[in-house]
């Protein structure tokens, strides 16, 4: 039982976090940290018996594996959960007879014949490395991807892939055969240590069965079933998601335009929220339609409490000129949700309301996404649809500029295209697909669902989320 538990995302402290060590691990166990391993041979005794009854205390309230690297003899007298022993270290006789026979024991290895012998010695899981060039050790060996499925078919112990793994190329190494990735500085040194474990960790999902991740809507309902929950549940059902919802006002429209709108209480939107996080663990939100201050509020609070991935759609007026965002909630959106959001998706009318920048041109667009990353949004992908020309996405992710252009559709049905698109995100980050490839796929899928729409209603009609998902899976599936 105790070789399965060796999984997920697997963090690795350095002696260069001092007093921000215990905020940081407070952080990535938040965002979905599942084994942490204390490295802190360099600080004196005293200290490192102190770091480790701290890190001991804040897994098991996570319920992550507490593992002490190199020094058997500490992780004996702090009662950590395993050891985990280099080439020249202890041998894992000694370490089992020293810690006893339900503690986990995991080397470090760099061939098949390490990892074999390793596994024949009796360690619970292997750790092979490096993968890539790595800046925490300089003189080590990179093994690359071929190494790593060669061990992994010639072990049956759980595997751990360190070295030089970021956010884009954990999905490979995943692929490859790794149980666990090891990493130190790509959560540890990011200003946003739940962030930057939730958008690996997640990536485990890619092997997990359908539904393929959690995700919850926080939105407004569109009794015409184009946009809001309705458009959400279809696409990340669609696409082989698990959705939730916390509906946050009730409308009446149909593809005309909205005829009413009937808030619902913050009180009750809180109910709703409190549900959902407590029982079923969302691991990704995407919010649409908050209507006023006090829903936003309670949103950034839970991205806050939980460490989770936030999609944020700003919604604000309908296609019709219904008001679907109060004046003083876009203010809350600026100073409360935006520096606990992933990524925001606003259109251009939008995005000029949040920072009251004009933007008419692909260099406007740039200027405004970075506006939104300065005004506290991780990362930003401004939807150019309003613009003449290309549909032309930009997604600034990070310092990268990716440009996502797309022949336009000359069509009224365009329905809840923000709404589809945004979930599309949600649902392929929760899937495992990192950011950028999250991005493109969803722009293919609101492509092919705006070109395949079945044409309903007077005015403008919704999209088509079956045939869309369909054609998205399948390129998926063949890749």
């Amino acid at each position: 039982m105790k070789n399965r538990q060796i999984q997920g995302l697997y963090l690795i402290t350095d002696d260069s976090h001092g007093d921000q060590l215990q905020a940081k691990l407070v952080a990535a166990l938040k965002g979905g940290t599942r084994i942490v391993q204390y490295r802190g041979k360099h600080r004196p005794e005293a200290e490192q018996q102190q770091d480790a009854q701290m890190i001991r205390t804040l897994c098991h309230r996570a319920g992550a594996l507490f593992i002490v690297n190199d020094n058997p003899y500490l992780a004996r007298d702090c009662q950590a959960d395993g050891v985990h022993l280099g080439q020249q270290d202890m041998s894992i006789a000694e370490a089992r007879n020293l810690l006893g026979p339900d503690k986990i024991i995991g080397t470090s290895n760099r061939s098949v014949e390490q990892a074999v012998a390793s596994q024949n010695a009796g360690a619970d899981y292997v750790a092979v490395g490096s993968i890539y060039p790595t800046g925490s050790k300089h003189d080590a060996v990179h093994i690359g991807l071929d190494v790593l499925r060669d061990i992994r078919r010639a072990v049956q112990i759980p595997l751990v892939a360190i070295g030089g793994i970021d956010r884009d190329r954990a999905g490979d190494v995943i692929d490859a055969g790794a149980d666990a990735i090891a990493l130190i500085s790509a959560v540890m040194a990011d200003p946003r240590p739940a962030l930057a474990a939730r958008e690996i960790a997640l990536q485990f999902n890619r092997r997990a069965p359908v539904p393929r991740g959690r995700v919850l809507t926080v939105a407004g309902s569109d009794s015409g079933g184009g946009a809001g929950i309705q458009a959400d549940l279809k696409t990340i059902t669609l696409l082989g998601g698990y959705g939730m919802t916390v509906i946050t006002a009730l409308t009446a429209q149909n593809t005309c335009g909205v005829r009413g709108i009937y808030p619902v209480p913050p009180a009750f939107v809180g109910e709703q929220l409190v549900a959902v996080l407590e029982d079923l663990a969302p691991e990704v939100v995407k919010t649409g339609m908050l209507l006023d201050s006090a829903i936003v509020f309670l949103v950034a609070q839970a991205l806050e409490d939980y460490g989770l991935l936030a999609v944020v759609d700003p919604v604000m007026v309908a296609k019709g000129g219904a008001l679907l965002l109060r004046e003083e909630a876009t203010k809350a959106c600026l100073d409360h949700l935006l520096p606990h959001t992933y990524l925001l998706t606003p259109n251009l009318p939008e995005a000029e309301e949040l920072t009251g920048l004009k933007v008419h041109t692909e260099a406007d667009m740039e200027k405004a996404a970075r506006r939104l990353q300065q005004l506290g949004a991780r990362n930003v992908l401004l939807k150019g649809g309003h613009l003449d020309g290309e549909a032309v996405d930009l997604l600034l992710d990070g310092e990268t500029l990716h440009r996502l252009p797309e022949k336009r559709i000359a069509t009224r049905n365009t329905h809840g295209t923000g709404c589809t698109s945004s979930a599309a995100i949600a649902a392929l980050l929760a899937a495992g697909h990192p950011l950028p490839q999250a991005v493109k796929l969803a722009k293919e899928f609101i492509t092919e669902a705006i070109r395949t729409a079945p044409d309903l209603g007077a005015g403008h009609g919704p999209v088509n989320h079956f045939t869309a998902a369909k054609y998205l899976l399948n390129k998926i599936e063949g890749q």
